[in-house]
């Protein structure tokens, strides 16, 4: 996908309204607490108002203002694939599938892999274990592959499915890939725990 111009009017616009307004007395970025879903270890107080404003982004951000910042940098296309997720655009299904299995840079694929999870169909299923199935195998790329591992594991739960078996049979890609960090209980619970502020965001927005 060709990046746009960080110059034109529009995208820099989009970027201050939706990426990178500053949030909370400590007035941080908003991508910086999507970033790794930071704000699910904020206190009550503050993650609540945060809740509040993305929902609010969700709803209101156009579609032509996503696909703008979808086309930009690992910052803005993160950001994007949480106001799709939050709001479940669909429409959005096959670029952020694309840019999953991209995968240009390390950290925005967090996004894409939320996304499908809230998307939560066999389609979806099947573009993370795709992406699983090309990065795993590739250590040196240590991008997002524990988010795409807990969105799966999440989706199994969701389907009645068990994509996820053959990447975790002992001595399997997951195995070979892994982060001693990075537990596949810990990314499904945390998975499960976004979606479900998610929901509780949304009904409420």
């Amino acid at each position: 996908m060709q990046s746009l111009n960080p110059d034109d009017t529009e995208l820099t616009t989009a970027i201050r309204l939706y990426v990178t307004p500053p949030t909370g007395t400590v007035g941080r970025a908003r991508y910086l607490k999507l970033l790794n879903a930071n704000f699910m270890a904020m206190d009550e107080a503050e993650r609540t108002p945060f809740l509040q404003e993305l929902t609010a982004s969700a709803r209101q951000v156009s579609d032509h203002d996503l696909a703008l910042l979808l086309g930009s940098h690992w910052a803005s296309r993160l950001t994007a694939s949480w106001l799709i997720a939050l709001d479940r655009r669909q429409q959005f299904r096959q670029q952020v599938g694309e840019l999953l299995l991209a995968s240009q840079k390390p950290y925005e694929g967090q996004g894409h892999c939320l996304a499908l999870a809230r998307f939560a169909t066999a389609a979806d299923a099947d573009l993370l274990a795709a992406y699983l199935d090309t990065y795993l195998p590739q250590p040196d790329k240590r991008h997002d592959q524990h988010w795409g591992l807990g969105a799966l594991l999440y989706l199994d739960e969701q389907l009645a499915a068990s994509r996820t078996s053959r990447f975790l049979t002992r001595g399997g890609l997951w195995q070979q890939w892994r982060r001693t960090e990075m537990k596949p209980a810990h990314m499904h619970e945390l998975i499960r725990q976004v979606c479900s502020a998610a929901d509780q965001a949304m009904n409420t927005c």
